[in-house]
């Protein structure tokens, strides 16, 4: 596995780049914001990953090495493949993908080309909670989205315990994700309706 390339840069296009090192050529393909930043004839540290399929063997780079783990770790998605970790590389960083998951933000996510609602939406499901080590702004990121803890909060306070709560919140947010509503947007005293109404103690 090729985890890591320093060389002289030979040629930089808007998606890809040639890095020479010990006189051979590895061509890499980069994101736009990657390419901009390395010049032509400088060295230059590219942290890369190997993907390998029956008929190529195509190497992807990244300036830090936060952004190859994303890569990494976004296509253990399903339906996630290399071309749109890419693209999730190129618009959103670590931190603002760590970010989005954190809070469920599912418009953020569907910023990335390739990526639909429900893409984005198994996207914060399958990777919640594997993401908060790469926040790096020294920030501790609240494991539920601020609309939520405000809601449970509510909700104990009118007599829920914290499971009885939690099922509710649950149960109103599957809901509302099949009519493709977005927590978020909604008034909180009308989300606070929603749960009273169909998620009851007992």
């Amino acid at each position: 596995m090729i985890s890591l390339l320093f060389g002289r840069v030979r040629s930089a296009n808007v998606d890809r780049i040639v890095l020479e090192v010990g006189g051979v050529g590895f061509s890499i393909l980069v994101t736009p914001i990657t390419a901009a930043t390395l010049t032509v004839g400088s060295e230059a540290q590219v942290f890369t990953a190997l993907v390998v399929r029956e008929d190529s063997l195509t190497l992807f780079g990244f300036l830090d090495e936060q952004s190859r783990t994303v890569f990494e770790l976004v296509q253990t998605v399903s339906g996630i493949g290399p071309k749109v970790a890419m693209s999730m590389v190129a618009v959103l960083s670590p931190d603002d993908l760590a970010r989005a998951i954190t809070q469920e933000d599912v418009a953020a996510i569907e910023r990335v080309p390739g990526i639909g609602r429900k893409g984005a939406q198994r996207l914060i499901l399958e990777l919640k909670g594997k993401l908060p080590s790469l926040a790096t702004s020294g920030k501790l990121i609240s494991h539920l989205p601020l609309w939520r803890e405000q809601l449970s909060s509510a909700l104990i306070g009118l007599g829920f315990s914290s499971k009885e709560a939690d099922n509710a919140i649950s149960q109103m947010v599957t809901e509302m994700r099949e009519s493709d509503e977005d927590p978020e947007s909604v008034p909180l005293g009308d989300l606070l309706k929603r749960a009273l109404a169909g998620g009851r103690r007992g």
